[in-house]
């Protein structure tokens, strides 16, 4: 009962506001958030197959979220050879600037390529498959123009187109996106320092012997890399010598690590051997110093010594002291008797 008086209050409190109007249910419901597991689509050369009709949208209105029913459709173009993060963040940057967006992508042409900027090194076709698989974007428009019409905008349904703020001069004009900043559909994004696809060809271009050579040892012929044989040659003969450099730094390193390892073992053997000498010393002096071990022996061999020799008769009476003295009369060496006349006449016979 407690639960249906509180439910039942819940829908008379909001019935008693009024409700929910229409407008504000198709504000909150918002479009699935599509999951980026597949590749973006092409556009179709009739352009956006949406019938959701194509209101003017102003950009504080897309910076609140509306329109509801639909996504704000968001056009950037370029050339994007080499794919690279620079192009990735602008296109991140143009993804994230409303809340719902559809981000198109147009890709010019080799043909207008070349014609208006210069050569590229991917073709369109690598262009174009490299753009599907960016992570932000949601469709892309093969061989776009290179100044956007009303006929262009308006068959895409293009609401806003995002680029960078500094002028592109180009096809004799001081600025292609000049009338779509006039009409109020220009959002600007900002570039990424130090990295471009100029500057890739730079990099490239100014280490050409390194990537030649690199090719080279890669397996790709001279033919291949638009090599003449005596350029092949140097770069070969300069590969040699690299790796004859990089075999006596090999050998130079490991001589230092042996001759490092050789001073370690030298200062431990040292040490070890100042640590046996002191050990040395100071048990010969525990055994030969004053007061010690080898002066006690002698003193004991000195009793043992006197406790063996011979004593000295005593001078006195018997009755005199017991005391023993040692004999100090000089020690009488044996001579023989001189021979008698009968023993001289005996060994005369």
């Amino acid at each position: 009962m407690a639960n249906r008086k509180r439910n039942g209050s819940r829908a008379n409190g909001r019935a008693g506001r009024g409700g929910v109007q229409p407008q504000q249910q198709q504000q909150r419901k918002r479009p699935p958030i599509k999951a980026l597991r597949e590749p973006a689509i092409f556009a179709k050369q009739s352009g956006c197959a949406s019938d959701t009709p194509q209101d003017k949208v102003t950009l504080a209105q897309a910076r609140r979220g509306t329109p509801a029913h639909r996504p704000v459709r968001v056009y950037a173009d370029g050339i994007f050879d080499l794919f690279h993060s620079g192009h990735a963040r602008a296109l991140m940057q143009a993804k994230n600037l409303f809340p719902n967006t559809q981000l198109i992508v147009g890709v010019c042409s080799d043909a207008l390529t070349h014609k208006y900027k210069g050569y590229t090194v991917m073709t369109e076709d690598e262009r174009y498959e490299a753009l599907i698989h960016c992570r932000y974007v949601d469709e892309v428009v093969r061989d776009a123009p290179w100044t956007l019409t009303p006929e262009f905008l308006k068959k895409h349904k293009i609401d806003f187109v995002a680029h960078d703020d500094i002028p592109y001069t180009s096809a004799g004009s001081d600025d292609v996106y000049k009338h779509i900043k006039e009409a109020g559909m220009f959002v600007a994004t900002q570039r990424t320092e130090g990295i471009s696809t100029s500057d890739l060809i730079t990099r490239i271009v100014r280490d050409y012997d390194v990537y030649v050579r690199r090719n080279l040892q890669r397996g790709y012929t001279a033919r291949e890399l638009n090599v003449g044989f005596i350029n092949e040659k140097k770069y070969r003969l300069q590969q040699q010598v690299d790796r004859m450099k990089e075999t006596v730094r090999t050998v130079e390193e490991k001589s230092k690590h042996l001759v490092h390892r050789v001073e370690e073992k030298s200062h431990d053997l040292i040490h070890k051997w100042e640590e046996k000498s002191r050990e040395f010393i100071g048990n010969f002096l525990e055994l030969f110093g004053p007061d010690k071990a080898w002066h006690m022996i002698q003193e004991r061999s000195g009793r043992v010594l006197q406790a063996l020799s011979p004593y000295q008769s005593p001078s006195t009476s018997p009755s005199s002291s017991p005391t023993r003295r040692r004999s100090t009369s000089p020690v009488t060496h044996w001579s023989p008797l001189p021979f008698t006349a009968t023993q001289r006449s005996l060994s005369q016979q």
